[in-house]
């Protein structure tokens, strides 16, 4: 690491949102800048650092919830005017307090994303984006995917006025006069848009729900240009991110909130391709980052990064040394007597909010038992942020659960078979309990006990193709009185596919799943949300065509559907064996009638069992690697007298002990699932021409696959007639 950071806790707001903090501008370039902050209380606030001390320039009082904030001025001038979108209304703020502005945008959902560009205001609710100009509607444009963000900027060439808009279906839409000009495919789902100035230029930079940063040319409207940071490591999806030269190189860096409560500064090169990204700070502070912004807040002339976190916490990342008063000697720090003076204060603050908390608690107690009518006890609406995230190259879904006060437990049920799995990172103790005693039909039951202070926890959850669930989390935070707050996660049939733009199509062959009938447009784009995950909510107006590929097995599924047909192509009979189920089971309760025509291409079978060999044989060797490793280790020859005795792959091999490890972790029961895919389709093969599947043969595939796997021995238990 190259940068050095000290962090400095400033206060605490209510529970905090995307877009939530802002930085003004100052009179003079290395002027401390005041901070605009708002939350879900509808609270807006602004204050400055001065001395160690918050200073509070203005607050609005309680209102609806706030969902976004922004900064802007005139053309020319700096940007001191702060805006905040609330429901459907847009309100201005001077620096000072004073509200100049009070916009109904009449939209009919709540609006989630704003712009301001001088006197350019462009909203996003859900699925509807509306330009205004001097608080004049511009346009409209009505989006079929669920829009996460936008941002608006000037061409630096042809100096037109663009905006982006960026959806969950993995798509970038450019607009100009809110027409769409331009639809960008990504590979990930954006999550966060930003725009990158230096040197007169500006790059369109996204972050992704996977913890990546793409760069797209908006300026030729090529689309996606190539990856800036990819995620090696496995860390959170990314939440906010900010430009800004925290290394006073001249150069701006590139610092990221991610979900995992990651702050990492990059040096980054947006215009050389061979030019590396490089981490130069890292700083983990437990809680998800929501927003976060770059500049001077408490010391002058030292650049800081201020965030906030999902609870509210709201602190600086600063290039201020703060240990100045640290006595190397002693080991203690020395205060001067205006510090010792602030921390007697803050600890008689503690004191009478202690006893506050406890007079209220004693009278709500008292309340509890009084028999009067007029005296009722109402839990509010515990907030929960959480996150459902299929992790591709471990074909496991990670769940994340945060909430702004401690977590007491989290009881898991579900009426699928899903397994859960160890996170490195969480400290929960799990136990199970017996599924028959619990009064429904569930397949699992568990409860995870949370250690003290823990406000986010992460866990991993193994599913199984075939049928589609309910997976349920009840989340009881340290509250008085015990309350729960009930989730509730569909686990679609084909809950390991995930939705791409495109895919490898070379020498893949296809088997054919062909449905006629009386259903319209918008019921077939229902049955298939039922079988496949990021499905959109609505279905195209003309005819739609879905890709999707398998995270387990790579095999891939066309989907294309219109009023009273649809067509299913997939190289994995396996797939279309379960979409024919489900589909036909949708049919049935909607007494829709349906013909189903299916053409099934042998192909297939030494097609998947092909893509499956590699895999197979890699887990294989790590698995047999690691056991040998184990049998080194027992016989403790670690010593280097004896260790020259060994064969050099043996040598090898103990040097491989965490890297095995590591895999196994990472890649828990993964060989079991390639035998189990290997298996089910010989199943679905066998079920889709009409022949009863021998349990004996599945026992011989299995022992095939567990003792000396053959792909010769494989193909003639799948098809014994071509074998002479």
């Amino acid at each position: 690491m190259e940068l050095q950071l000290s962090r400095v806790d400033y206060t605490v707001v209510g529970v905090a949102n995307k877009n939530c903090v802002r930085l003004l501008t100052g009179s003079t370039p290395k002027e401390p800048q005041k901070v605009a902050i708002a939350d879900s209380e509808g609270i807006l606030q602004v204050f400055s650092v001065k001395k160690d001390d918050i200073q509070i320039h203005f607050k609005t009082l309680p209102g609806p919830k706030i969902s976004s904030l922004k900064i802007s001025g005139t053309t020319g001038s700096s940007h001191d005017k702060v805006f905040i979108a609330a429901g459907n209304e847009v309100k201005g703020y001077t620096k000072k307090g004073k509200l100049f502005l009070v916009f109904d945008s009449g939209m009919t959902e709540n609006i989630h994303s704003m712009c301001v560009l001088g006197n350019e205001l462009f909203l996003c609710g859900k699925h509807v984006y509306n330009h205004f100009r001097d608080c004049k509607d511009v346009g409209s444009y009505l989006c079929g995917d669920i829009i996460v963000d936008v941002i608006a900027f000037y061409m630096v060439k042809t100096r037109r006025l663009t905006s982006l808009i960026a959806c969950e279906g993995r798509m970038i839409r450019v607009l100009e006069h809110a027409r769409v000009t331009a639809s960008m495919e990504v590979e990930s789902s954006p999550t966060v848009l930003h725009v990158y100035e230096d040197d007169d230029s500006k790059t369109v930079l996204f972050g992704t729900i996977d913890g990546k940063i793409g760069i797209l040319d908006v300026e030729g409207l090529q689309g996606f240009r190539r990856w800036l940071i990819s995620n090696e490591k496995n860390v959170g999806p990314i939440l906010c991110i900010d430009s800004y030269d925290m290394t006073g190189n001249g150069a701006k860096n590139l610092i990221l909130g991610r979900q995992d409560g990651n702050i990492e500064i990059y040096y980054v090169n947006v215009h050389d391709n061979m030019d590396s990204t490089c981490l130069i700070f890292v700083e983990s502070c437990n809680e998800s980052i929501v927003s976060l912004q770059c500049g001077i807040v408490a010391g002058q002339g030292y650049d800081e990064v201020l965030a906030v976190t999902y609870s509210g916490r709201v602190f600086g990342l600063t290039t201020q040394v703060t240990d100045a008063n640290f006595d190397g000697s002693t080991g203690s720090y020395v205060f001067s007597n205006d510090t010792s003076m602030k921390i007697s204060k803050l600890k008689a603050d503690v004191e009478e909010l202690q006893t506050k908390i406890n007079k209220e608690r004693e009278r709500y107690q008292n309340s509890t038992l009084s028999n009067s009518f007029m005296d009722l006890s109402a839990i509010s609406l515990i907030p929960v942020n959480y996150t459902l995230i299929l992790d591709r190259k471990t074909a496991t879904y990670v769940l994340i659960l945060e909430v702004p006060t401690p977590i007491d437990n989290i009881l898991i049920e579900c009426n699928l078979k899903v397994k859960l799995l160890d996170v490195e990172k969480n400290t929960a103790v799990i136990s199970y309990s017996e599924t028959e005693q619990s009064g429904k039909n569930s397949q699992l039951l568990a409860t995870y006990r949370c250690q003290v202070n823990t406000n986010c926890i992460e866990l991993k959850i193994q599913t199984t193709e075939g049928e589609k669930g309910i997976l349920q989390a009840y989340v009881s935070p340290v509250l008085q009185p015990k309350c729960s707050r009930i989730l509730q996660f569909d686990l679609k049939a084909l809950s390991l596919h995930y939705r791409v733009n495109e895919y490898d199509d070379t020498n893949r062959p296809y088997s054919d799943l062909k449905l006629t009938g009386t259903f319209s447009l918008a019921e077939i784009h229902n049955w298939i949300g039922q079988c496949l995950p990021e499905v959109p909510e609505k279905p195209q107006i003309n005819d739609g065509q879905l890709f999707f590929q398998s995270s387990l097995v790579d095999t891939v599924l066309i989907c294309a559907y219109k009023k009273g047909e649809a067509e299913f192509k997939s190289d994995n009979i396996t797939t279309l064996c379960i979409l024919k189920e489900i589909l036909s089971i949708e049919a049935t309760k909607k007494k829709t009638k349906i013909d189903i025509s299916l053409n099934l291409n042998d192909d297939c079978i030494d097609h998947v069992l092909k893509i499956i060999e590699p895999k197979l044989f890699e887990h294989q060797t790590c698995l047999r690697d690691r056991e040998l490793n184990q049998a080194l280790n027992e016989l403790d020859i670690a010593e280097e007298e004896n260790v020259k005795y060994l064969s050099e792959r043996y040598r090898a091999l103990l040097l491989k002990n965490k890297e095995l490890e590591e895999h196994f972790r990472k890649y828990p029961d993964y060989l079991e699932r390639i035998y189990s895919s290997i298996i089910d389709l010989y199943i679905s093969y066998n079920k889709l021409k009409g022949i009863q599947a021998g349990r004996h043969k599945i026992n011989q595939i299995r022992i095939n696959l567990e003792n000396n796997y053959s792909y010769h021995n494989i193909i003639s238990i799948f098809k014994p007639e071509i074998i002479d």
